[in-house]
């Protein structure tokens, strides 16, 4: 039966997106891996890829159209044999038919339905979704599709899990995940759009609606801000043997065309105290915390409309050159919304860096599961008490850690912060 080509669901945050552009068109023949369209989702445009193998049918959302729901139908893929004509029924018929279903449509039904093979079902009674090629071949190899997760859209079995299978036993049901809360619940909370509109009746404006981006930043930081347990630290940092190092290292990689960034110091010093203070290196995971071995740290970087946290992994191991390349490459790329899901996805810690634009401090929202973000402000001549008793002036940052109280208790919390400012002001330590 033809195959319905679902809106695929291209990162955890996407609920919609847009069908930006088709590589595809009817009649075209398809084979699995081979990129159909670009979607655009809440944080990136991204290449979307059969996981079937066929003839394009019928196209049924356009190309430009946004506000494309997941899973729902985009193209309708033909198999072995069938024609635009079979298009009709489609092998995935909702699991559950409306209750009132008109007599008329009853007595269309061809009475060969009735002889038509049982679906197979689940030990759970539910019934599994498979393509007709993976059928075939399940047939062939004695596999039962029961036995068997799908990797297709809406757990579909494709072609590639049966060739995959092996004649395991049968699992026990897993449990059912308890559903979760639709993203835009953390938003309800205020008034409602009509409701503000009324407060400024009278008043010119102009309305921005969200887009994919924006509404997943409401939500998750709304969420986040009511959901984990903030608390907060706080420490100055002096600067002056940082910049003055900074300055002869830049000096020396002028040749191959580097130049570092205070920021390049900042993440160096922050994954190497991940390492030095280890039992901070975590993430919340529900009921229990996981306990990360390599420094992954994330930068936030500002975009147009929004922001992306890309992720520079196993920052500790890596040279403060390489990482500034890495750096500048992964904004570049966040700027343009081209990062893949991998990229931007994961860590333990974060760090957002407003002192470029002149803030001397600020809170920073924890970006869940990450337990920790440094906010970093801006670097300012200051008068300070020396070593000495005497004062003097110096160039200071002021930075705030915001720390998951789930995770990071107190004392920990202080021992990560009080690293991180060593790092900064022994720079050379650093290198060692």
């Amino acid at each position: 039966m033809p195959i319905e080509i679902l809106m695929p669901a291209l990162s955890p945050t996407m609920e919609e997106g847009t069908l930006a552009k088709w590589l595809v068109k009817e009649g075209d023949t398809v084979n699995s891996g081979d990129v159909m369209a670009e979607i655009e989702t809440d944080k990136a445009t991204m290449e979307f890829e059969a996981v079937d193998e066929g003839v394009i049918g019928k196209i049924l959302i356009a190309e430009g159209t946004d506000g494309v729901k997941v899973n729902t139908a985009i193209a309708v893929l033909l198999e072995d044999g069938e024609s635009a004509d079979d298009i009709g029924a489609t092998s995935e018929a909702p699991a559950e038919t409306p209750a009132a279903a008109p007599k008329e449509a009853k007595q269309e039904a061809p009475a060969a339905a009735s002889a038509a093979p049982k679906a197979p079902a689940r030990a759970d009674g539910d019934r599994v979704f498979a393509s007709p090629l993976a059928r075939r071949i399940a047939a062939d190899k004695g596999i039962d599709l029961a036995d068997l997760k799908g990797s297709g859209p809406k757990g579909r079995i494709v072609k590639a899990d049966v060739e995959g299978a092996s004649a395991a036993p049968k699992a026990a049901p897993a449990a059912a995940a308890a559903p979760s809360a639709p993203a835009a619940a953390a938003l309800a909370s205020g008034p409602t759009t009509d409701q503000v509109r009324k407060m400024y009746e009278g008043r010119e404006f102009e309305e921005q609606p969200l887009d994919g981006m924006r509404k997943t930043i409401a939500a998750r930081l709304t969420e986040a801000k009511q959901s984990v347990p903030h608390f907060y630290l706080r420490r100055d940092i002096q600067l002056d043997a940082l910049l003055k190092f900074r300055a002869t290292l830049n000096k020396t990689l002028e040749p191959r065309g580097v130049k570092l960034s205070v920021n390049d110091f900042i993440i160096k010093a922050c994954a190497l105290a991940l390492q030095q203070v280890p039992d901070a290196n975590a993430v919340w995971a529900g009921d229990r915390t996981l306990s990360l071995k390599p420094s992954d740290v994330a930068v936030a970087v500002a975009i147009e409309g929004g922001l992306f946290t890309p992720v520079l992994k196993d920052a500790d191991m890596k040279s403060l050159s390489a990482l500034s390349t890495e750096m500048k490459d992964l904004a570049a790329r966040a700027r343009d919304r081209k990062l893949a899901p991998h990229e931007y996805q994961g860590g333990s810690f974060a760090i957002s860096n407003l002192g470029m634009f002149g803030i001397d401090n600020f809170d920073a929202i924890i970006n869940p599961p990450h337990a920790a973000i440094l906010a970093v402000g801006a670097g300012a001549k200051k008068p300070v008490v020396g070593d000495d008793g005497e004062l003097k002036v110096a160039t200071v940052m002021s930075t705030t850690l915001s720390v998951d109280h789930r995770v990071i208790d107190g004392a920990l919390g202080a021992n990560l912060l009080n690293a991180i400012k060593d790092n900064l002001e022994n720079p050379m330590g650093m290198l060692a």
